[in-house]
């Protein structure tokens, strides 16, 4: 899906990163369009969480950009992984983070989990606060649930939380760590519909990581498939159903062999079993 630099709120050019000899990210680029849902997917350990972190700052790049454009279409962008501490903090205050499962804490309400940010980064009034929390728990469908602790609600439940706190501050950007992940069909299905209610309503722009197939593909915009260090696809979920690059097919039809194979390389069964004989 081709963007113009003027519609775009986040950009990798050329991003490389990785952890000793184990290339991550080779090269990568790709950019994030303004007001769309745009689905990171691809086989586990291909670099998709990583690129969450490169955008959040909490690990930087070590070659290549990661720029942030401003809140209007021409403003000059920053790259994410020059920034000092201050002006880091000042790029997180435009996004919003829901991990994987929630992760809220345990020995705070409901309502002061969607609190906390406001608190944290805010000098509001707590009159305010609530009016706010309120809001965003309404905005979710658990504004009733306020005063239950995390422990009293169900693990779809916790979700829509994490959900209504990672919206607290009114971002520009909400990225999603497997906001599917362990979720009944119909807890899924409330999450899915959710975030694309949310991203058009408040005009956001989402990034999801997700390994559930068709609830993404349903609600994303753009799907990006990375592998092995590089993209291995890019269009709209159509275009990305339709790729002939065999670990792509492979990956949206879950065929059980292909590229990614069952079988970790091993000398054949026959050797092992003989050399086992043989002592």
């Amino acid at each position: 899906m081709a963007t113009t630099p003027s519609s775009a709120l986040v950009e990798l050019k050329n991003v490389s990163f990785g952890y000793g000899e184990r290339r991550i990210l080779d090269g990568v680029s790709l950019t994030v369009p303004r007001g769309k849902v745009t689905a990171l997917m691809g086989a586990s350990g291909g670099g998709k969480t990583t690129v969450l972190r490169l955008i959040g700052g909490q690990i930087r790049v070590q070659s290549g950009q990661v720029l942030l454009h401003g809140p209007d279409a021409g403003d000059v962008p920053q790259d994410i992984s020059n920034l000092g501490s201050e002006a880091l903090y000042a790029a997180r205050r435009r996004m919003g983070m829901l991990f994987q499962f929630g992760a809220l804490f345990t020995d705070l309400s409901v309502f002061d989990n969607v609190a906390f940010p406001l608190r944290e980064h805010t000098g509001l009034s707590e009159a305010l606060v609530r009016d706010i929390v309120l809001m965003k728990l309404n905005a979710v469908g658990l504004r009733g649930a306020r005063d239950l602790m995390p422990s009293e609600i169900s693990g779809g439940m916790a979700r829509r939380v994490a959900l209504a706190r990672a919206i607290a501050l009114d971002p520009e950007l909400v990225m999603y760590d497997e906001p599917f992940a362990g979720l009944d069909p119909i807890s899924l299905g409330t999450a899915a519909r959710l975030i694309r209610q949310l991203n058009d309503a408040m005009g956001l722009t989402s990034i999801i990581v997700s390994h559930d197939l068709e609830e993404t593909f349903h609600i994303a915009d753009q799907v990006i498939v990375l592998a092995n260090g590089k993209i291995a696809a890019q269009g709209t979920p159509q275009e990305v159903r339709a790729s002939t690059d065999p670990l792509v097919h492979q990956f949206v039809n879950a065929l059980p062999e292909g590229p990614v194979r069952f079988h970790y390389p091993a000398v054949p069964v026959e050797a092992d079993f003989s050399t086992e004989v043989a002592r």
